[in-house]
Order: C-alpha cells, then structure tokens, then sequence
C-alpha cells in the first residue's frame, strides 16, 4: 500500500477549509434540538428542489463509470434511481425525528453536599468520513452529522463526483437557508485531499471509512485520527438440521439476492450435514434461477453444486451473485467456522431448536447475530436509527450500524459552591456519592 498510496501533507487551502468546518462544527454544537431540526428540513427541501440536476449528474457519472469498466458492485451503489433518491430524502426528514442524541444527562450525582456531577453527551466535533461509489451515503452521513451537532468533511469516490457534488450543494443550501453555518458540510473531490485528511487530527475528531479493505487498513495504519469503520462484510448464514425448510430457503435467498453488492449480503452459507441433501434440492434450482453462482466444498459438490471452492472463498466477500457453500456436521463446527473466517459484521442462524439458536447468537462474536431472519437487516434505517454513517466491527463501542448515539460522546459537568479536596483530608467534609 504505501507504494500505491503516499499521505501528504495537508496544503493551505485544506487547512483552510478545515478550519472553516471546525469552527461551524463549534457552531452548530451549541445550537438547540429544534434549529437542528429545521435545519434537516431545509436541507430536504432542496434535495427536492435540486432532484432534476442530482438525477442527471448521476447518469453522467454512471455512463463514466460504466465506460471505465468498474466493478459492478461499484456500478450498482454508485446508480442513484428516482426512487432511491426520493428515499434518501426522506430519510433526511426521519432522523429529525429521532430522540435528540445531544445534552442527554447519563449521571447526576452528589459527590457531597453543594458538589453536583453530570455526564451529559456532547457532539464529537468534525467527522471526516471516506467513502466509494455510493452518492446515497452523503445524504445519509451529513444529515446524521447535522442532527448530532457535528461538523463533516465528506470525501466520496471520484466515480461519483458529479453527483456528490449537486447533493451537496443542495445541502449546503439548505443549511444556510435554515440559519447554519454551511460550512459544517465540506465536499472534497481530489485524491490527494483524501489521504492529506489523514494528517489533519487537529480538526478532525474521528475518521470513517467506506471503501475496500485495503483501503480501511491503510487508513487504519496512517493516521493518528481514532478510526471507526469495518473493512470486509464476510457475512455467514447456517442452516441447523432442525430449520424449517421453506423459511432456511426464502431467508438465505433474501440474505443474497435482495442487494448482492451490500456488505451484509451473506458470502457463506453453511448446511447442516442431516438436512444438506434435501435443502440443496430445493435450493439449487432457486439459486440458478436467480443467476446466483454457486461454490462449494467437495461434500456439497456432490449433492449437485457445479463449482468447487477454494480455501480463498471463504475468505471473500463477492459482493455479488456468487455464494461459497459449505457442509458442516454439526453447530459447533459451524461456529467454529464462523469465527475463523467471519468479519465480525453479521452472521445468522436458521433453526426451531431455541437452545441451538441460543448457544450460536453467544458464542458467535459478530456486532449482530440473527435468527430466523434475513442478514440484510443489519442497517441503520432498519434498526430504527434513521440511518447510518456506517457499520462497525470494531469490539468496542459503537458497534453495528452507526447512528446518532454513535456520533456522540460525553463530558463531565462538575458545579460546586468553593469546595476543595483539602476539606476532605481533614474531614470538613464527607463524600455523599448519592444519585439525583
């Protein structure tokens, strides 16, 4: 990586534009529930506004991307329908509706009489997030930056500049019109201003990647801004030997097909060895009719799979039509497999047997463990949290999908009236520690 990739360092007009959203970041931190609200409103208003020249400079940065040959998992998060933008739109709205995230008291205690103690959750600062391909997200990211009381500087792949660019300035509109600072939200369009942002920790609070997992482990390695974010979505589903059939098929089909190119598609499907026989049955001619691939170890090659697998798949995350399948004996050896190859991100159960599911969602140490239900589900709008700036596979928290309580972190409010620890040593005065 470091021969492909180099971190200059920032120049002038980045340390300028850095500032300016460090200081609207001040700015909006200290502006009411109601102000960030309205500010979410206007800034869909515009998005409405502007949706002719989004939708158009989409098709152009498709056609571009299209002609150039990327990947189609690229092309498919890259493409910006009518409906997916009018969605997007709406989700701007949904999170002003959300509980507000900011001045939020977690602890109030007396430390002793006249010593009061609050922990209130306060704003992060500036976010600096970098992303490919999907223009969706900077609708999702800043709306959720705006709503926590957070500055962001928003660098999105150059195969989606276009159209970064009119949804961003829509944004930025509507958060001038709403009485804001406009210059919380800060588009940067060139490589070399993306990986000069990694040298800018004195205005950029945390660092949240959506790309390759080269690039979020070269990111990982090269700054000294805290990094949150997942690299793979090498997502698992295993089908117990007591899953009901029809639910173990319509849930793996929906965990791969509903959106291939999504990091919580599932990549690996493990049948239990009792019900592989008359689950691949089933499932194979649904699966080819659906254009999806199918690789498998040499036991499910057997049962009908036309390609065998490699140690190399399980290792992959597709991010398309193609599935790795593999035969275990028995729950233990499905965990066990999950947790040598799975990337923390989101991994399911099939089963009637609640011990069984019991036993997988405890052991298996994934930010979401599913039962009986699609993995797709693994998302912030789903979850109820709006949207997401992204998903987190990191042990610590946040974990899972990121949302406004993610965006937050907190402080430690001490108001006393002349009281000093001194008092204490001599035994003027005593310790209450009683909760208020």
């Amino acid at each position: 990586m470091a021969d492909i990739f180099e971190v200059p360092q920032p120049e002038n007009d980045l340390l300028e534009k850095a500032d300016q959203v460090r200081l609207a970041s001040i700015k909006i931190s200290q502006t009411q529930n109601l102000n960030r609200i309205q500010a979410l409103n206007c800034m869909a208003d515009y998005l409405e506004e502007n949706t002719k020249k989004i939708l158009e400079a989409n098709y152009e940065d498709y056609t571009r991307a299209e002609e150039k040959g990327i990947s189609k998992a690229l092309l498919s998060r890259l493409k910006l329908s009518k409906e997916k933008l009018y969605s997007g739109i709406e989700g701007v709205r949904k999170v002003g509706d959300l509980a507000d995230p900011v001045n939020q008291v977690q602890i109030k205690r007396e430390l002793s009489n006249g010593l009061i103690l609050e922990r209130k959750t306060v704003p992060i600062g500036v976010l600096g997030v970098i992303f490919e391909s999907r223009p969706d997200a900077v609708m999702q990211i800043s709306s959720l930056a705006i709503r926590s009381g957070n500055g962001v500087m928003l660098k999105g792949g150059s195969e989606a500049n276009l159209t970064n660019t009119a949804i961003v300035k829509a944004l930025k509109k509507g958060l001038d019109e709403s009485g804001h600072d406009k210059n919380a939200i800060c588009l940067l369009t060139s490589r070399k201003d993306s990986m000069s942002m990694l040298n800018l920790e004195k205005y950029i609070n945390l660092i949240i990647p959506r790309g390759s997992n080269e690039l979020v482990k070269f990111i990982k390695e090269n700054t000294k801004i805290p990094v949150l974010g997942h690299a793979d979505g090498i997502c698992h589903l295993f089908i117990d030997n007591e899953a009901n059939l029809e639910m173990a098929l319509s849930v793996a089909l929906d965990s791969k097909i509903q959106y291939p190119a999504a990091c919580n598609a599932i990549e690996t499907l493990l049948v239990h060895k009792d019900i592989a026989p008359v689950f691949l049955k089933k499932a194979i001619p649904f699966f080819n009719s659906n254009d999806v691939k199918l690789i498998g170890d040499k036991r499910s090659v057997q049962l009908g799979i036309k390609y065998e697998a490699s140690l190399e798949d399980w290792n992959t995350e597709y991010l398309d039509l193609i599935l790795s399948i593999k035969i275990v004996d028995d729950l233990d050896e499905a965990i066990s497999h999950i947790q040598k190859f799975s990337s923390k991100h989101t991994d399911g159960i099939i089963t009637e047997n609640s011990s069984n599911a019991k036993k997988f969602m405890n052991i298996v140490d994934s930010a979401g463990v599913f039962h009986n239900c699609s993995t797709r589900f693994a998302d912030g709008f789903r979850y109820g949290f709006g949207a997401e700036v992204g998903i987190s596979t990191q042990t610590l928290p946040p974990r899972g999908p990121v949302g406004l309580e993610g965006l937050v972190t907190y402080k430690y409010f001490l108001k006393g009236h002349g009281n000093i620890v001194d008092d204490f040593s001599s035994g003027k005065a005593t310790y209450t520690h009683k909760d208020l």
